[in-house]
């Protein structure tokens, strides 16, 4: 027998199944890379996942161990979250050995290598509590593919970012209603050249006549109350200094003394003090302006020669010279300024509270709009309030606060569709910070963020249910750190859920404390923060004491992952 025969056979015989071996490195070192998936020590944060604003963010970390990543292997890796009904993938990571073609992250095969993932989902309801986190794996090397079993990383999504109330504030268009309104009565009365009797012409004129019916109206209505007179008197500038202003003086007397006659008439009694004298003396700027306004061709210069004169005799005396050439300035200007200005001071006392809540039904129409937006504040029932402000939308039609002050009390109704309607009305009416607030809290509540956003922007100048409505926004945008500003000094559920969400869970207990919130809502927040302190018995109390107050609450108490570490 050949020995050499003999040697060569077993390698001729064995040859083929060392080439085979060498043709399927691919699912082998595929199937050892799952075999070792642990080896990766995946890392999940947070865990289990949370719901942040309208998304799912996961972040996950890991090595791969040095001769883990065979050269030739690719791999695409993505988390998915699964429910009952429904899943969610991740976006798609890949890897490739440092042999492999492609464009994905290189993984050396003698060293390790760190890698960090973050990706978001759109949440969607059934996320919550029961879905689980698995990574689902798929490898090829050459021809060869596989899928690797997958490997569940956690459960469920957090929402406690839900338990976010619907409490937003709307604002009123405020009156501007005063009971109280201060008015002026005015005349004037004119003299003869050094003169301070009133001629009887002068009571003949418009404005003393408009006075003297006043003087009866306000004698037969209780509502007018006479405060006082204030005349202002006048010399003209061209007499003597001294003599213009005891001139000045004499004229209000008598202006004052013909107001008195007129009241004496009217049967008004005044007390004492009621008339009022502010005697003037020379009108020199009076001439000014009488000047200035004339059509007289010299007047500039004439001015500026009299302005020349800082000696107030001496420029009376010019004024007297001037005025004999110009007669305009003797027969229009100079006498112009021999007067009194006679002012009354009243004030109109308006409809007592009683009266205006029994017009306000009865004759909505004989009111003006202040008292009528006034007069729906003094009703308790909200069906009360809605009918006046209705009847001061019908009758004050450019007013835009009727349908806002309608939309408001429908929101205190709870007719979320019908409150939009009257806020829309009242935005055709007119621009203002209290609707666009009033807008921006309805579209949030309607789930509309972009359009809340934007009218809260335009909302400045609203009050401060402005920033509020921002806050609760702001928390459903998974904007906590801007929540928390926005709700400083309000101790609301609200309020303390921004804190916890913002990882201030004993703030959180704080402000539901100073609260004294006991409803349903308030108790869960307060077990969801005993929870993440640590605090299993206080957490455990308040969240059953949620479940008596609401018993709908015990499935979500049950699966809420909050209470995950909870015995």
């Amino acid at each position: 027998m050949n020995m050499q025969y003999i040697v060569r056979q077993p390698l001729a015989l064995l040859l083929p199944a060392f080439v085979l071996l060498l043709a399927l490195p691919g699912c082998g070192g595929l199937g050892k890379m799952e075999k070792a998936i642990e080896e990766l020590n995946l890392k999940m944060n947070p865990e289990p996942l949370t719901l942040r604003g309208s998304e799912v963010e996961l972040n996950l970390s890991g090595t791969f161990p040095e001769k883990y990543f065979a050269k030739k292997a690719i791999i695409e890796a993505t988390p998915v979250l699964v429910w009952e009904g429904g899943e969610a993938a991740f976006e798609t990571q890949g890897f490739q050995g440092e042999d492999a073609a492609g464009n994905y992250t290189m993984v050396p095969f003698k060293s390790a290598k760190s890698f960090d993932y973050t990706a978001k989902v759109a949440y969607q309801e059934g996320m919550e509590d029961g879905a689980r986190l698995e990574l689902r794996i798929s490898g090829t090397m050459g021809s060869k593919s596989m899928d690797f079993a997958p490997v569940v990383l956690g459960d469920g999504v957090i929402t406690t970012q839900n338990w976010i109330m619907s409490d937003d504030r709307f604002v009123i268009g405020a009156d501007a209603f005063q009971r109280v309104v201060s008015y002026t009565e005015e005349a004037e009365i004119h003299y003869a050249y050094n003169r301070s009797n009133v001629r009887s012409a002068e009571l003949r004129d418009d404005d003393i006549a408009a006075m003297k019916e006043f003087f009866a109206f306000a004698a037969d209505h209780d509502s007018v109350m006479l405060k006082g007179t204030q005349v202002s008197a006048y010399a003209s500038p061209e007499g003597e200094i001294t003599l213009n202003e005891d001139l000045a003086m004499e004229r209000s007397e008598s202006a004052n003394a013909a107001v008195a006659k007129l009241l004496k008439r009217a049967k008004i009694d005044v007390e004492d003090g009621f008339f009022g004298n502010n005697p003037k003396g020379e009108d020199w700027a009076g001439f000014q302006d009488l000047m200035r306004a004339s059509e007289i061709e010299d007047k500039d210069l004439i001015l500026r020669v009299l302005s020349m004169y800082s000696d107030k005799n001496r420029r009376e005396e010019e004024i007297k010279n001037i005025a004999k050439t110009y007669k305009e300035i003797e027969k229009e200007i100079l006498p112009a300024l021999r007067r009194s200005m006679i002012t009354v001071n009243y004030d109109i006392e308006g409809y007592t509270d009683e009266e205006l809540m029994a017009i306000a039904m009865e004759a909505p129409a004989d009111l003006t709009v202040e008292e009528v937006l006034y007069a729906a504040t003094l009703f308790d029932s909200n069906d009360d309030k809605l009918k006046v402000y209705q009847a001061a939308s019908s009758t004050h039609t450019d007013d835009w606060r009727g349908p806002n002050n309608e939309g408001v009390v429908l929101m205190a109704m709870g007719k979320l569709n019908q409150a939009a309607d009257r806020f829309m009305a009242a935005d055709e009416r007119g621009d203002s910070p209290v609707i666009n607030n009033n807008l921006g809290a309805v579209a949030r509540m309607k789930g509309n963020l972009t359009d809340a956003k934007r009218y809260l922007t335009g909302a400045s100048g609203a009050g401060d249910a402005v920033k509020y409505n921002k806050a609760i926004l702001a928390i459903q945008e998974g904007n906590y750190s801007q929540a928390v500003s926005n709700f400083s000094g309000e101790n609301t559920v609200n309020a303390a859920l921004a804190k916890l969400l913002n990882g201030d869970a004993n703030g959180a207990k704080t402000i539901l404390n100073n609260s004294e919130d006991d409803s349903a809502v308030a108790h869960y927040v307060m077990a969801v923060a005993n929870a993440r302190l640590g605090n299993a018995a206080a957490a455990k109390e308040h969240r059953d004491m949620a479940v008596q107050k609401d018993a709908s609450l015990s499935a979500k108490a049950s699966a809420d992952l909050e209470f995950r570490d909870l015995d």
